[in-house]
């Protein structure tokens, strides 16, 4: 298994982020949250996945962009559990949205939760 996070994994289409916002379900484990819908992808790609922080809640363009590395680091770190246990392929939105700080460590614990929540979600489908 192999930790990284290379670019054929982003969500860049525009069609597939519309389709997120306009036809997407949603699982959250406060504060993070996480919008998916199965999609078509190329035949090697299992998901794609975009990753946004508020900038209702946080106004400077920093504080934005750490949380948003923090994200997709939590991502990296624990995409086996997504990968291992989809069928389909998704396209996958991972907001973090409260305004309250948050360490690596807690958050690296949520997005595990978040995880396993939402296979146990499209399990059940």
């Amino acid at each position: 298994m192999s930790f990284n996070y290379p670019k054929h994994e982003k969500l860049k289409s525009q069609k597939h982020i519309d389709l997120l916002f306009s036809e997407g379900k949603s699982v959250s484990k406060y504060p993070l949250r996480l919008v998916y819908v199965p999609v078509e992808l190329e035949k090697n790609e299992q998901l794609k996945i975009g990753v946004s922080v508020s900038k209702k809640h946080f106004k400077n363009a920093v504080n934005r962009n750490h949380y948003k590395r923090l994200l997709r680091e939590c991502y990296r770190l624990n995409k086996n559990i997504l990968l291992e246990n989809l069928d389909k392929t998704y396209a996958i939105m991972f907001f973090y949205q409260s305004k309250d700080a948050m360490n690596f460590k807690e958050m690296n614990e949520k997005t595990v939760l978040l995880f396993e929540k939402f296979i146990k979600e499209i399990k059940s489908v």
